[in-house]
């Protein structure tokens, strides 16, 4: 029997490469949902490419135009109000891959009409954990997180308890940046920060690894989806990313996981129940010599210090964080401020009296991490826009 399943943001990065893998084996797979923001040209051709009966188009124009080419055989949807009329069953399996909050909505709907999630969505991790955790429990749904580290560390507890655990230790490349000196920084063109060393990103999550911001969100995953202390999750730097996490139990064993630098990777397993990935080549043992790992430099890396400002649980403040640090960098990716600024200008952000008492507040509802998204935006947007 093929294998139902739906991808949300079957444009983007992981969506495509979601798509690649699971081309190699279509006679396995029934792709029942695809959906896209506004790269309608791109997920009609996937529709096409895959016999997808489904696609939703969020944004209202293209949403429009698409319906416009009155294309027989795909059901077009403007939003994901209509996933019980898609899905009159359980699906097999769901990859959540919108980028940013806009996902969040599709992400709490779509869990209940699917036996298995992935979630590369890190931002609704962070600030809905505690809605994303229920709805998985209410509809006994499988969570396994996408992202590289918490693959890994996911991998890595398959037969382990959470209790067992003493240290984690997340690893980062340290970007572009790695091996420039911090007074530097903002004598550097936009273009050379975003040449990421290892990995081909989008130019937000290129500048987040540069500040190590990226890791900071990726600490903050770790400790909601493994319910641990932020002290039991370290950083290292390891700037090959061959290495992806390091886990130590508590009866003094160590458990390094590592893989190639390609999502292709974590994605397989998540779809294929960690079996059946055909490595192109064989194991190049030399990767695991000289791994060249060391502390993070506080100095030119102060983000980090920001997880001693968490809350210790669920709360509005992480919201507060993330749009905070997404509107900085985009400041910056528009020559609006300096590099430097991003970092500066988040910490006054969040600082600010009206947003650390969101630290006692957990979202009880989607509209609570939307309006408190929406708050932070206006208030920087009046501070800086105008």
């Amino acid at each position: 029997m093929k294998k139902k399943i739906a991808i949300l943001g079957s444009t983007g990065s992981i969506g495509k490469t979601c798509l690649k893998i699971i081309a190699r084996d279509k006679k396995n797979f029934k792709l029942e949902l695809l959906s896209a923001k506004k790269n309608y040209k791109l997920l009609i051709s996937q529709a096409k490419k895959f016999n997808v009966k489904n696609i939703i188009i969020t944004d209202k124009k293209y949403y429009h135009i698409a319906k416009n080419k009155k294309i027989k055989s795909i059901n077009i949807y403007n939003n994901f109000e209509k996933l019980s009329k898609i899905f009159p069953k359980k699906i097999d399996y769901a990859m959540c891959a919108i980028v940013g909050l806009d996902g969040l909505s599709p992400l709490l709907k779509i869990i209940k009409h699917t036996k298995k999630i992935a979630i590369a969505n890190k931002e609704s991790i962070i600030c809905a954990w505690n809605l994303i955790h229920n709805a998985l429990d209410k509809h006994k749904t499988q969570f396994i997180p996408v992202d590289s580290e918490h693959f890994s560390i996911w991998y890595a507890l398959k037969n382990n308890q959470n209790k067992n655990i003493s240290k984690i230790y997340l690893t980062a490349s340290g970007g572009s940046l790695l091996n420039i000196k911090k007074n530097k920084f903002d004598k550097l063109k936009i273009s050379d920060i975003l040449k990421h060393p290892n990995w081909n990103m989008g130019k937000k999550i290129t500048i987040d690894s540069s500040t190590l911001m990226n890791k900071v969100f990726e600490v903050i995953e770790a400790k909601k989806i493994f319910n641990l202390e932020y002290k039991q999750i370290g950083i290292i730097i390891h700037p090959q990313s061959f290495i992806h996490a390091i886990v130590k139990f508590s009866d003094g064993m160590i458990k390094i996981i590592a893989h190639e630098t390609t999502m292709e990777i974590p994605i397989h397993n998540t779809i294929y129940d960690c079996k059946n990935y055909k490595a192109k080549n064989i194991f190049n043992f030399k990767k695991l010599n000289n791994i060249n790992f060391s502390n993070v430099d506080i100095k030119k890396f102060p983000s980090v210090k920001i997880i001693k400002k968490l809350p210790v649980k669920n709360s509005l403040y992480e919201t507060v964080l993330i749009t905070a640090n997404d509107e900085f960098v985009k400041l910056f990716l528009n020559k609006k401020i300096k590099f430097s600024k991003i970092f500066e200008e988040t910490i006054k952000m969040i600082n600010r009296i009206e947003f650390n008492k969101l630290k006692k507040i957990q979202p009880n509802k989607i509209s609570d991490v939307i309006d408190t998204r929406n708050l932070v935006r206006n208030k920087i947007k009046s501070y800086y826009l105008n």
